[in-house]
């Protein structure tokens, strides 16, 4: 038997640390908790996708009642990007989330779904995509999806 280690790499910064461009990344997925539709969780969360060429698509939770037909911001964002720009990569995305009044302290990760859908994305423009979670403590900065995502199932598992 042989047993192995798998590692995620993970920076922690606090905002004022940040380059200028992941505050703005940051600040446009914070803006977007306003415009979550979640009257049953209660919790609000915004994402928003750098592109290559320097636009911004973001996105946020929109529940339903039926919560399987709910979507995260992650993958509203990333489908918005990849609808309105098909042929541009995305670099980078960020994710926020706001809950009983405020934002959340320590950062949130995207759910399975959301990291399948991102890492898709990740294989379709063979383009690493840096991933911004913020915590009103500290922010993680995580350079690849494939690093949210260890022993992933995709393309190459089909052949």
């Amino acid at each position: 038997m042989q047993k192995r280690v798998i590692e995620t790499r993970v920076s922690v910064y606090s905002f004022d640390e940040l380059p200028t461009g992941c505050q703005q990344l940051i600040n446009a997925a914070k803006e977007q908790v306003s415009n979550a539709y979640a009257p049953y969780s209660g919790f609000h969360v915004g994402a928003a996708v750098l592109l290559e060429n320097g636009e911004i698509f973001a996105g946020n939770n929109q529940e339903n009642s039926a919560y399987p037909s709910s979507l995260c911001a992650e993958r509203v964002a990333m489908f918005y990007a990849n609808a309105r720009r098909p042929d541009v990569p995305a670099s980078a995305i960020a994710i926020a989330a706001f809950a009983k009044g405020r934002f959340v302290d320590e950062p949130v990760t995207p759910c399975g779904s959301c990291r399948q859908v991102l890492l898709e994305t990740e294989i379709r423009f063979n383009r690493n995509i840096k991933v911004l979670l913020y915590g009103e403590k500290e922010i993680y900065m995580i350079d690849s999806i494939k690093d949210l995502l260890p022993l992933s199932f995709g393309k190459s598992n089909l052949k």
